[in-house]
């Protein structure tokens, strides 16, 4: 089903609308067959950040809410092209916000098509404030709709409750084998989120762009994440001990120590693993320094958790398992 959501970006200043822009533009998320599936709604794409301020500074509004972030997913079984996707949500971005200036941007990078919107708060045309609220959002997913069944697509379900899981189960598998798996993508877009972030706040902000909300906090054990169709999942339900609140939070100490890279690609043996090695040797040169920061314990992986997690990699990167991989991953739902 086309679904229609608004991502809560608590950071309102004009460095992090560029932030955003930035992140949403992205060549390895936007890019096909040398084609870029980004456009604009009364700017142009690549100049998008200097037309919207200009438009704040013209009409002396730069304070205040900055911008709107908005994503358009797709279902696989709509069949729609990258090219259809960014048409579609062009129209939804002239409709809803007419007179505003509003980046499009077609995400192919993930196991279902989706648009990034982004749109400015200040009126280009009239420099009136753009204010959305509750009843605001019900009519933007009204008109989503709309347009969608006039491309002949299945359109929004209200967001339904779950049973959380303990353990992976059989049939969990097989909807990863179709592509249809949301905790599959959950897992997938918290890989990505790590890609860029060297600690919590820009993890949690990561996550945020792509539509899910982290809730994170000293006082709780877990992290419980909630995806976009609105379904909640802890850490501890991933089925991968990376993503376990303490491990995380080992693996952002260690990236403040090292200097961490935004952009940094997962290591074959993952994050933890990378983690486990560079302890051993950075332990070392700083046990005399005292000023570092307490490193937390190398983590230690067993072979099963080893197989474990690289069946679900190739899970979440809609790979298929081959028979061994596929053979091992049964363990996980006995």
């Amino acid at each position: 089903m086309a679904t229609f959501t608004a991502i809560r970006n608590k950071k309102q200043t004009a460095g992090a609308m560029a932030g955003v822009l930035s992140y949403v533009v992205q060549a390895k998320k936007t890019v096909l067959d040398g084609a870029c599936l980004v456009t604009g709604s009364n700017c142009v794409p690549q100049a998008s950040y200097l037309e919207m301020m200009t438009t704040k500074q013209r009409f002396r509004k730069t304070d205040g809410r900055q911008f709107y972030h908005f994503v358009q997913s797709f279902s696989q079984e709509d069949d729609l092209t990258p090219q259809e996707a960014n048409v579609i949500g062009l129209e939804l971005a002239q409709r809803a916000f007419p007179g505003y200036e509003v980046v499009i941007a077609t995400h192919i990078d993930t196991n279902h098509l989706h648009n990034h919107l982004v749109v400015n708060s200040v009126s280009c045309e009239n420099g009136r404030k753009l204010h959305q609220n509750r009843d605001t959002l019900l009519a933007h997913r009204k008109l989503n709709d709309e347009i969608c069944m006039a491309y002949g697509l299945r359109v929004l379900e209200e967001p339904e409750k779950y049973p959380k899981k303990k353990r992976i189960k059989p049939g969990e598998y097989q909807a990863g084998l179709r592509y249809d798996s949301w905790k599959l993508d959950l897992i997938q877009a918290i890989n990505e989120a790590l890609e860029y972030a060297a600690d919590r706040e820009s993890f949690i902000e990561n996550m945020e762009y792509e539509g899910y909300e982290v809730t994170w906090t000293d006082t709780r054990k877990h992290i419980t994440f909630t995806c976009p169709n609105g379904r909640k999942c802890r850490d501890s339900s991933l089925h991968d001990e990376t993503f376990l609140k303490e491990n995380l939070e080992a693996v952002f100490v260690y990236r403040q120590v090292m200097g961490f890279q935004p952009g940094s690609m997962e290591p074959d043996k993952g994050w933890m693993g990378d983690l486990a090695s560079g302890l051993l040797q950075l332990g070392k040169e700083m046990e005399h320094n005292e000023d570092l920061p307490q490193l937390p314990t190398p983590p230690t992986w067993t072979d099963s958790k080893q197989r474990r997690r690289e069946a679900l990699k190739k899970l979440a990167m809609g790979q298929r398992l081959t028979s061994d991989t596929h053979s091992h991953s049964q363990s996980m739902s006995m």
